[in-house]
């Protein structure tokens, strides 16, 4: 079969640059990848990562650079010419086909596909080319029915059997487990020691790069800003070069949770169906106390989403009870306000803001009916309202071009900081989080960690949930694990332990 007896192959970008009309995402640009080795690419969001992996890969022309394979120049105007030299990609979301089985999306991803496969044979190849593989994987079930661990393996798999020697990983421990990431980046790195692999890994989790990577190349702005062996640098070395040398806002001095901390949250006995109206998400018991952050773990779609909405009030409950400091609560905007309960969803420009409306505008949605005395006012004011949001947007630092510009042309990180603005400003006694940091950059990612524990500080409860787990070990007082709908473990952080919040994360309790 055409993955067998291949040898890795060394790839070199050079002078790489693209500009994309007056910008310029990527500016000489030179990374050298040695045959058998796995090399880390840092950098913040924007920094160039993908666009400089893009041109590597034919999915751009660079304005200027060349590549080399094996130290030969390579024209590679296509994915279909990278493919052509043995480079492949695997995405930060599978590729696969969820209702076929895995030998069927093996056998339909070559290029050239028999109009009548010959499945006998198909099998007997594909069987001879598995025993070549550092790992077995259920070829005969349909992909949808595999772990996410089992299906980043099929990626890579498919890659292999397509006879690629130089791989792209984009990201590829997002959706995995601890456990899982570490199974399969140990079997990527034994392949590029075995030479029969060369990997090029875009990643921002430090554990992973200090722990598999040989070399690394740091991203920012579209620059070149540092490279090395891994073995030579610590994280703050790396990360330095990453951001700069900006100040990083640090995570405060943290109090110990008060023994006598008042509940601020009590859910209990609460059941409502999930998104697929197939299963139950059922919390029997969760109580969060002034002063203290509960993180949430787990792989997205056990039931975290639903459990957001149940307490946004944006899936009612068929049975149970939630209190916020003891009284009933439903989620209302008047009881939200009387009883200072908070909001970050995920995907905030979706799910907290009005996309079209002004920054202005979406600043002031708790507050532009009341007057400066907190009171219901008689008439809205324009003028109050842009006061209030310049004064915001100077405080959270928010990058925007005028308080009228629409929210929806602000980046990311922008928006993020504008909707924590909004929420964290005034009195916080309940604080529910989701994925804050999702999708931004280390500086960003720094500051609304920052504000996240600034809060419990001044005594909110928060509940964090997060896929994060690093972000959940930094910031929680304790970690509760979600499984299939339902808080499986508990633990406190002083005794947490990586792995075993892992093994519940991936069902085994």
């Amino acid at each position: 079969m055409s993955g067998q007896g291949l040898s890795a192959v060394g790839v070199e970008a050079v002078g790489m640059t693209m500009r994309f009309g007056g910008f310029t995402a990527l500016e000489d640009v030179t990374v050298r990848v040695p045959a058998g080795s796995f090399h880390a690419l840092l950098g913040e969001n924007g920094a160039g990562k993908s666009t400089l992996v893009k041109c590597m890969m034919g999915f751009y022309r660079p304005t200027s650079g060349q590549m080399l394979v094996e130290d030969r120049e390579a024209t590679i105007d296509s994915p279909r010419d990278a493919a052509s030299f043995g480079l492949g990609m695997v995405y930060q979301h599978f590729t696969l086909v969820p209702s076929l089985t895995g030998a069927e999306n093996l056998v339909i991803s070559r290029e050239k596909v028999p109009a009548v496969i010959d499945w006998r044979r198909e099998r007997k190849d594909l069987a001879t080319f598995m025993e070549t593989m550092p790992f077995r994987l259920p070829l005969d079930v349909p992909v949808r029915e595999l772990a996410a661990g089992e299906k980043q393996k099929l990626e890579i798999v498919k890659q292999l059997y397509l006879g690629r020697r130089f791989l792209v990983l984009d990201e590829p421990t997002s959706v995995l487990t601890p456990g899982e990431a570490e199974e399969v980046l140990g079997i990527v790195r034994g392949m590029t020691e075995a030479a029969r692999l060369t990997v090029l890994m875009i990643s921002h989790k430090f554990p992973e790069i200090t722990a598999f990577a040989d070399d690394f190349t740091v991203l920012r702005k579209g620059r070149l800003t540092g490279s090395g062996k891994v073995a030579d640098h610590d994280r703050k070395a790396m990360a330095a070069m990453m951001i700069g040398d900006q100040p990083i806002a640090t995570l405060d001095q943290r109090k110990p949770v008060a023994p006598d901390a008042a509940p601020v949250l009590e859910v209990k006995g609460v059941k409502a169906p999930d998104r697929s109206g197939l299963k139950s998400i059922e919390i029997a018991d969760l109580t969060i106390r002034s002063g203290e952050i509960v993180g949430i773990a787990g792989i997205s779609g056990n039931g975290q989403k639903e459990f957001f909405e149940i307490l946004a009030g944006q899936r009612p409950p068929e049975t149970g009870a939630i209190a916020v400091k003891s009284k009933a609560y439903g989620a209302s905007r008047r009881e939200s306000r009387a009883l200072n309960v908070r909001y970050i969803p995920e995907e905030p420009l979706r799910n907290a803001c009005a996309p079209r409306m002004t920054v202005a505008e979406n600043m002031a949605f708790r507050t532009f009916d009341l007057d400066s005395e907190g009171r219901p006012a008689r008439w809205i004011s324009a003028g109050a309202i842009r006061r209030f949001a310049a004064d915001l947007v100077a405080r959270f630092k928010v990058k925007t071009a005028s308080l009228a510009s629409p929210i929806q042309s602000l980046s990311g990180g922008n928006v993020q900081r504008a909707v924590l603005a909004r929420e964290l400003t005034g009195r916080v006694d309940l604080l529910i989080v989701a994925n804050p940091c999702f999708g931004l950059d280390f500086s960003a990612v720094a500051e609304i960690r920052a504000r996240i524990m600034k809060a419990r500080n001044e005594g909110a409860a928060v509940l964090l949930i997060s896929e994060d787990l690093d972000e959940l070990l930094e910031l929680s007082d304790r970690i509760l694990v979600m499984s299939d709908g339902a808080l499986v473990y508990e633990t406190p952080i002083a005794t947490a332990s990586v792995q075993t919040i892992g093994e519940h994360m991936a069902g085994h309790h």
